[in-house]
């Protein structure tokens, strides 16, 4: 199992399991909680979650997953902006834990940017870190200007969690190198892109077809797992889905698979705007 290191040396699974969407429909949960824990006995432990995916609906599923197995699982939430600070902070946290079912969060993440100065996050979430109440926290969907204006207090920031996939390859220019170098990594979310244009792509269908049957989501996913430093998190509540994520962690794509990749879906030559969904 290929991994990441967080700032404190915590090893986890580089490749994760996103839950965007998830707990949406009542009627789905029982499944949705199912392919989790399926992700698990995979070796996908590292589950990403929210308080806005389905305003807890995504949490709550989780917790039906990882019910008798918290020890196994390492845990991330993120927190609405407009929560990020004083007692909203402390509330939302709580809410978070109670749908979780569990005493701790491992990871927890300001979700993005809002209007709370970033220094008062931070000081609310070393707060919640010394009650116990967060292992960690993070941030998601900030640049390297963002990362900056933390100050001092960047260097317990454990993660940033943005948008990363061949369609989107802009954090490489300056945001990739800035946590890499702070031995910070990068969770990708939506590293298989949305709407399945990606993975209709002729550069990925030809990389997959030279690989025994590989699909182009497994390219897409191999391709994020790459090089170190990145946390991959694909979403999948098919158990088929499940399976292929998992299996994408052995797929090794060769120099030219890569200079295919690279050819139809060019690294960043300059800055770019960051972009998020």
């Amino acid at each position: 199992m290929a991994s990441a290191r967080l700032p404190d040396g915590t090893e986890v699974p580089a490749l994760g399991q996103g839950t965007w969407r998830m707990g949406e429909r009542g009627a789905d949960r029982r499944a949705e909680a199912a392919a989790l824990r399926l992700g698990l006995d995979l070796g996908m432990t590292l589950i990403d979650t929210a308080e806005m995916y389905a305003e807890g609906g995504a949490e709550e599923v989780v917790a039906e997953a990882i019910a008798g197995r918290r020890e196994e699982v390492f845990l991330v939430s993120k927190v609405y902006p407009q929560n990020a600070g004083g007692r909203r902070l402390d509330a939302a946290c709580e809410r978070s834990l109670k749908r979780l079912r569990v005493d701790t969060i491992d990871l927890y993440l300001l979700h993005w940017r809002g209007n709370i100065p970033l220094a008062d996050t931070a000081e609310g979430f070393e707060r919640m870190r010394g009650a116990g109440k967060i292992r960690r926290w993070g941030v998601s969907n900030l640049d390297v200007d963002d990362l900056e204006e933390l100050g001092a207090a960047l260097a317990d920031c454990a993660a940033d969690q943005v948008l990363y996939s061949l369609e989107n390859r802009g954090i490489e220019h300056d945001l990739l190198p800035f946590c890499r170098g702070r031995k910070m990594p990068v969770m990708a979310y939506s590293p298989v892109g949305q709407g399945g244009a990606l993975l209709r792509h002729p550069a990925l269908r030809a990389v997959a077809a030279r690989h025994g049957g590989a699909t182009p989501a497994q390219v897409a996913i191999a391709w994020t797992l790459r090089a170190p430093g990145v946390v991959s998190i694909p979403k999948a509540s098919d158990p088929k889905h499940v399976r292929l994520n998992a299996a994408a962690r052995d797929l090794r794509l060769t120099d030219a698979d890569l200079a295919e990749l690279d050819a139809a879906f060019p690294p960043p030559k300059r800055k770019q705007r960051l972009a998020m969904l």
